[in-house]
């Protein structure tokens, strides 16, 4: 019977397939961003997905995250996605945390057991801490930086954080960073001027947020296949 990997392979070999299948992946929120990050994951093999988020599915989630419809109104985000991910692969194996990413809730998670952090939380705190622990354990990880205010999805870039430029929310995690000596930090980040709205909280739309959880899990396959095979 054909696998759901099958066109898969054909374009990365057995190999690597087996690597991602031993992969084990940690998505620090799956709203707009952090959702399409998992669901690229999951399509793509990843054997273990832990993803972490405390929020519900409101109806203004509606028109940029994956898992957010009608039906799904006041669900809790981690239990939808991880409905969609066993719907898409009852292999892998998923670990939902309903919390968010806090100093009281960050020894719950031990970094060494992952192969890779992708960071799309919201506060620079959360982000921060994210870096400074997974750099601690030799963790990979991407961060994204600002999703919000965009319409042009062709302006995002991989980027060391100290290379980044216009995004808002990379100036400040660059001085961040920079005054806690955190250095190679992988990010994710929009060229583009953010667009301005009459309201505080961040506009956006489906094909932004989307785009920049596909870009993020297309760098953490892609270092994940580069890896070797671990011996058992």
């Amino acid at each position: 019977m054909e696998s759901f990997l099958s066109r898969t392979e054909l374009l990365i070999g057995e190999e690597n397939i087996k690597k991602l299948q031993q992969s084990r992946v940690a998505v620090f929120g799956v709203g707009g961003v952090g959702g399409f990050v998992v669901e690229a994951l999951a399509r793509t093999g990843v054997g273990q997905i832990d993803v972490i988020d405390k929020d519900v599915i409101s109806e203004s989630n509606i028109n940029r995250q994956i898992i957010a419809t009608t039906k799904n109104i006041g669900k809790e985000k981690v239990e939808a996605i991880k409905e969609r991910i066993l719907d898409i692969n009852p292999d892998c194996k998923v670990n939902a945390y309903k919390c968010f990413y806090l100093p009281e809730t960050k020894d719950r998670f031990d970094f060494t057991q992952y192969d890779y952090i992708v960071d799309a939380v919201d506060t620079v705190k959360a982000k921060l801490q994210l870096i400074e622990q997974a750099k601690e354990c030799g963790t990979r990880i991407i961060s994204c930086m600002g999703a919000g205010n965009k319409l042009d999805p062709t302006k995002f870039e991989i980027a060391d954080i100290e290379k980044t430029s216009v995004c808002p929310l990379a100036r400040v995690m660059r001085r961040e960073c920079k005054a806690r000596n955190l250095r190679n930090v992988k990010v994710l980040y929009s060229k583009e001027q953010p667009v301005k709205t009459s309201s505080d909280v961040p506009g956006s739309v489906s094909f932004v947020p989307s785009v920049a959880g596909l870009i993020i899990a297309s760098e953490v396959v892609k270092d994940l296949i580069s890896d070797p095979l671990p011996d058992n």
